[in-house]
């Protein structure tokens, strides 16, 4: 309401307002207190403050607003490139460096360490040092490689551009002289929209083929000519549009895709109306950076970034943080009749708790390339023989895997069937790879498989063909056996002709010759058993000497083996980790079985590999893939205290790799010793659980086992020593003290370097939350003091895992939602002993 009700007065306010949202729709020209003030137009410092602002008005907006780049000016692609600034900051215009593969001209979020890319030109090809672009003289950016030929340009209407420039809201645009934009970025969206871009019929965003990969991926968000919106994957590597998987039914109705400035997406119709609502958070551009995106994977999801660090106090972590995404579960919205879906062929997507999908082998498959693993998967094992000349199917067995499907790759479905007249049917087909069990049906289906998927909706179970001895070379070593006693026959044969003595011997030689050659193969066989239903190398223990140059350099060593690196030419692997075990034979054979039957059936991206075995004699010995970081111990206790948001990272691999053993293998595991030693790092340091040569394996059936202390000093769970049956929740006590030494780059146990005292961590930690001082854990670490809401709930988790009853502990699942803040923490309380209880 207006105190100074004249009319003119009254129509200096509206003007002002319709100009200064007119010009902060475009550069943020004004603040929004500088119109708040005239709702009280009666003041006497208000009407001189708006006779300023009209003039301001009179101004063009690009004086005030933002840095205009004049005509000629450059930026040359290498480390230390300039870069176009927005006026305020907020975004950048120029090269970066991705990766040691080249450069990218983009647009990106300048204020925060993230550099988060939202548009970038010529995305298909990355570009050398020395590259250039330029706004020529004559209005044209034209981006150039070092040799000055043209590379990519952008299409201005006419030759009318006076300036560019890089504007507070993300868009960059070429404007002539009357502030008319000619080109801007805005309108060639790649696979990221802003608030305030326009998203009009016929547009779309294609996502990027890798998160460091600005190629043009396999899925597609396109407001349709019709007024649909849409996810779809594309026909990769070509262009064109599959069925959509992801829609708002809005045919007819929708008309335009808006991002405002309060941070709501939704679609509209031409008058207007919503006629669907994408996401409707509240949390203001003003106070967090906003941004859209068709991620590779396929999900649109809505992220925001705090502007200011104060919002920590508020529950806000400085990271991009998912307010919405669609569709909820990618794994089940996108089965294609064409094409791998969502990952690509012989895997299967699996939402994790933190709602991202990951795609897998299955058992006897892997990577077609370890680094892109939505890729797909290649069979590791010779396929059942269809030649018909031999009866192969003893050969193979049928892995079975739970709520798990390929839809569409199937080719045969029998009705009102049993599960053990489905597992015949398949084993006696050569073509069969799977076969799909529910509800009385059986679908047979061949490779490769297609939209495969693991969930509890799916139902039934998969029944997965794989070798016995998943030995890709047996029927060529058998061949080549045959053959090579058939040439001694017929040389045998041939000499015959010769003299009768001569022949006697040559006949006797070759017939040693054949038992010998037997003989070696059984001999082989009996050595070098495969473990069935597990995809392995099976080395001689000559080649793993040479491998590691006569177990030269030892990179680690514990109670029951020594690690050496080695050097093996297998598939994308060179470097491996060889563990070569040195108790008396016993009891080596033992925690050899153990460890195999443990992590030999497992596939998880936060577990060591098993590469391969040898079992030869008095050697067992086990190869890994290399982990080039070393271990956690290595990492945290080292000289140089490691990043927060790392240690945050290692927090949750560890605590999804246990989740997995616990509760998604087939037989539950109980790993029995969780320590910063036996989780190691890899290159990108992704953690990866290690040493299971002490593990406990459950059946489905069982909660429980009896069995003699196992573990580390320290990380060891009360009910060891108490007689009491063993349980996953051991885990959970080791994971708790693991947790705490991550927050605090500190051993549990430490001696006091003034009085000689022991210091125990844990119950530092329980003091220091109790007194409500948590910042003593981390007083040196000013990233972690930065984020100490998130110090504080990890070590409420801490406290959770450590309790001594261990039925007050969380499972791994429940503590891995609770890191990741998908569910809340309650206040937990004091670990007291529960031995008055027993």
């Amino acid at each position: 309401m207006f105190i100074n009700s004249s009319p003119l007065f009254q129509a200096l306010y509206i003007n002002l307002v319709v100009f200064a949202n007119r010009a902060s729709s475009e550069a943020n020209c004004f603040e929004s207190a500088d119109l708040t003030l005239f709702a009280k137009m009666g003041s006497a410092f208000a009407l001189p403050r708006l006779v300023r602002l009209m003039l301001l008005l009179l101004l063009p907006c690009s004086c005030i607003a933002q840095r205009n780049i004049s005509l000629g000016s450059s930026i040359t692609a290498n480390a230390s490139a300039s870069i176009w600034v927005s006026s305020s900051g907020d975004f950048a215009f120029g090269f970066q460096e991705i990766g040691a593969k080249g450069f990218l001209l983009a647009v990106w979020f300048n204020k925060i360490p993230e550099k988060t890319i939202v548009w970038c030109a010529n995305c298909e090809n990355l570009v050398p040092g020395g590259s250039k672009v330029q706004l020529t003289v004559n209005g044209a950016l034209v981006l150039s490689d070092p040799n000055g030929r043209q590379i990519w340009t952008a299409e201005s209407a006419g030759t009318n551009v006076s300036y560019a420039a890089m504007l507070d809201s993300g868009n960059f645009v070429l404007a002539n002289q009357n502030s008319v934009n000619l080109w801007e970025s805005f309108d060639h969206p790649t696979d990221t929209i802003l608030p305030t871009q326009p998203f009009n019929l016929g547009s779309n965003l294609v996502a990027r083929y890798s998160e460091i990969n600005y190629t043009n991926g396999r899925f597609l968000f396109m407001l349709r000519d019709d007024g649909n919106l849409v996810l779809s994957t594309t026909n990769y590597p070509q262009d064109s549009v599959n069925a959509p998987y992801w829609e708002t039914n809005t045919a007819g109705s929708g008309y335009q895709l808006i991002f405002n400035q309060s941070g709501s997406i939704y679609l509209i119709a031409q008058n207007k109306t919503i006629v669907s609502n994408i996401s409707s958070d509240t949390s203001s551009t003003r106070d967090f950076y906003h941004r859209a995106i068709v991620d590779f994977d396929g999900v649109f999801r809505h992220y925001v970034y705090p502007k200011s660090g104060g919002l920590s106090s508020q529950g806000w972590k400085n990271a991009w943080t998912v307010l919405d995404y669609v569709p909820p579960n990618i794994c089940m919205a996108a089965p294609e009749q064409v094409g791998s879906g969502p990952c690509g062929f012989n895997s299967y997507c699996q939402i994790g708790d933190d709602q991202r999908p990951t795609c897998l082998c299955p058992l006897g498959y892997s990577y077609l390339d370890p680094q892109d693993e939505m890729n797909g998967c290649r069979q590791d094992f010779e396929s059942q023989n269809c030649e018909g000349r031999s009866d192969d199917k003893h050969l193979f067995d049928l892995y079975e895997m739970t709520n798990t499907d390929w839809p569409f790759s199937d080719y045969e479905h029998f009705d009102g069937v049993s599960e053990d007249w489905c597992r015949a049917a398949c084993l006696g087909d050569c073509f069969c790879a799977v076969a799909i069990f529910r509800d009385g049906n059986c679908w047979k289906k061949k490779l490769p498989l297609s939209n495969g998927r693991i969930d509890p909706r799916v139902g039934g179970k998969a029944l997965l063909k794989i070798r016995k001895d998943n030995n890709t070379s047996t029927n060529v070593e058998e061949n080549h056996q045959k053959d090579n006693e058939s040439t001694l026959i017929l040389v045998g044969s041939v000499m015959l002709g010769g003299s009768v003595s001569f022949n006697c011997c040559l006949l006797l030689t070759t017939l040693v010759v054949i038992s010998q050659l037997r003989k070696r193969k059984v001999e082989c066989l009996q050595r070098c058993p495969v473990v069935p239903g597990m995809n392995l190398l099976n080395f001689t223990y000559k080649e793993l000497e040479e491998a590691t140059d006569g177990f030269k350099e030892e990179v680690g060593r514990g109670a029951f083996a020594t690690v050496y690196k080695g050097v093996v030419q297998f598939e994308s692997t060179s470097l491996v980790a060889v563990k070569k075990l040195e108790k008396k034979v016993a009891e080596g054979d033992k925690g050899f079985k153990n460890e195999m039957s443990a992590i030999g059936r497992t596939n998880h991206k936060n577990l060591v590999q098993l590469l391969g075995f040898c079992n030869e004699g008095p050697h067992h010995i086990l190869v890994y893939e290399f982990m080039s970081n070393g271990s956690m111990a290595d990492f945290l206790f080292g000289n140089i205290r490691p990043r927060w948001y790392q240690r945050v990272q290692i927090a949750f691999g560890t605590a999804r790799g246990l989740s997995y053993l616990h509760d998604e293998c087939s037989t539950q595991i109980i790993h029995c010793d969780i320590k910063p030693q036996n989780i190691l790092l890899d290159s990108s340091f992704t953690a990866k659980i290690s040493d299971f040569g002490i593990s406990k394996l459950l059946k489905t059936d069982q909660t429980g086992t009896m069995t003699n202390v196992r573990g580390t000093k320290g990380y060891v769970a009360p009910e060891w020593f108490r007689s009491m049956p063993i349980t996953v929740k051991v885990d959970v006590y080791s994971f708790g003290v693991l947790l705490l030494e991550l927050i605090c780059c500190r051993k549990n146990f430490e001696t006091d370097t003034q009085d000689g005292y022991p210091v125990i961590l844990t119950d530092r930690a329980l003091d220091c939350y109790r007194d409500r001082n948590l910042d003593l854990l981390v007083e040196d670490d000013e990233e972690a003091k930065n984020d100490i809401v998130r110090v504080e709930k990890f070590v409420m988790i801490t406290i959770w895992c450590i309790q001594d009853d261990p039925s007050m502990r969380p499972t791994m699942k429940k503590v891995t939602q609770m890191l990741e803040g998908a569910v809340d923490i309650p206040a937990p309380p004091e670990p007291t002993s529960f031995i008055s209880t027993l």
